[in-house]
């Protein structure tokens, strides 16, 4: 007898607040602050055309990319034309609600169709994206929300992944499926499925070794594990889920489009924006694939794990004139 799902949301409103401050806080460290200082540049002066080449500068060292950095310029352009950017408070907010409108249409949480029995997700992504503790963590999340977890440790070629990845099993609950290193992948993912089919499991998560996404052989082999989960459920893997190192800058964006090609991404999760990474790269990727963005990662414990927000990761991003009372966290606090 399964336990039934909660209909609300994983995370309570006083936890969802609790993420975003420290999404904010976490993300703006430093000169990895897409606006760091932006106020003081721009206070006092007219906004005009030099304005908006200095913006322009800041947003590409910010690794938004010159895709949506023209896309955003462009917008800012008219509405200064028409007069209506006079001061840098009504810049900032322009420039906020442009990247929340980039991001909005990405802003699509993972939903688990029940009817899916198991509903497979097969997690991939390079090497040390943070794959295997985004796996251990979404695992966390959804035994809680109540559901019947099994994880699949498909990255045979190193035992330590195997290790880890059973540690998460036991933490969060779930059932773990795996063979000895050096196992074929694709086998362990059928095995893992059909155990998964015949104990009724609601949810299976299947890692995959970590390939760059320029090693032609070994995005051969994630098809391959692919067209085998095909085998036994046609309609699977039913979310392909790509976990992104936000540090990797533009790379990170070359990442997407491969794997998309190779394997039909159909969610992504950025991790390690609480580290140097400069938050923009989540605006390029948005502008230029459009895929879902399901969730981020702000630091190393469960709760640093939650689901994407456009309007709430747009407002970290680009911040006013801030209080005392907001300013960034200091490095190891919380």
């Amino acid at each position: 007898m399964f336990r039934r799902a909660p209909k609300e949301p994983t995370q309570k409103p006083e936890e969802r607040q609790g993420f975003f401050k420290r999404l904010r806080n976490r993300l703006n460290r430093g000169n990895s602050w897409l606006t760091y200082d932006l106020a003081e540049l721009f206070r006092g002066r007219k906004i005009d055309a030099q304005a908006l080449e200095e913006l322009e500068t800041r947003l590409l060292s910010a690794d938004v990319g010159v895709e949506a950095t023209e896309h955003i310029l462009a917008g800012l352009q008219k509405r200064v034309a028409r007069n209506e950017l006079a001061d840098v408070e009504a810049l900032i907010g322009a420039l906020r609600s442009a990247i929340a409108e980039i991001l909005a249409p990405c802003a699509k949480p993972l939903l688990i169709d029940g009817q899916r029995k198991p509903f497979v997700i097969l997690v991939v992504g390079v090497n040390g994206s943070g794959k295997t503790t985004t796996i251990g963590k979404l695992a966390r999340r959804l035994t809680d929300e109540g559901r019947e977890v099994m994880l699949a440790a498909g990255d045979t070629f190193r035992a330590a992944a195997i290790e880890q990845l059973n540690i998460w099993a036991e933490r969060s609950g779930a059932a773990f499926a795996a063979q000895q290193a050096g196992a074929d992948p694709g086998a362990v993912v059928f095995d893992a499925l059909q155990s998964a089919r015949s104990r009724g499991t609601q949810v299976l998560l299947a890692d995959t070794a970590g390939r760059l996404h320029s090693q032609s052989h070994l995005m051969e082999e994630l098809k391959k594990v692919k067209r085998v989960i095909q085998r036994v459920d046609p309609s699977a893997p039913h979310e392909v889920l790509l976990v992104l190192d936000a540090n990797q800058g533009q790379n990170a964006l070359s990442q997407a489009i491969q794997f998309h090609e190779a394997v039909g991404v159909t969610g992504l999760v950025l991790t390690k924006l609480d580290g140097t990474a400069k938050g923009g790269i989540v605006i390029a990727i948005a502008r230029r694939l459009g895929l879902p963005i399901r969730f981020i990662g702000i630091g190393e414990q469960p709760e640093d794990f939650g689901e994407f927000d456009a309007q709430a990761f747009a407002a970290a991003l680009v911040q006013g004139p801030r209080d005392s009372s907001d300013r960034p966290e200091e490095p190891g606090t919380e």
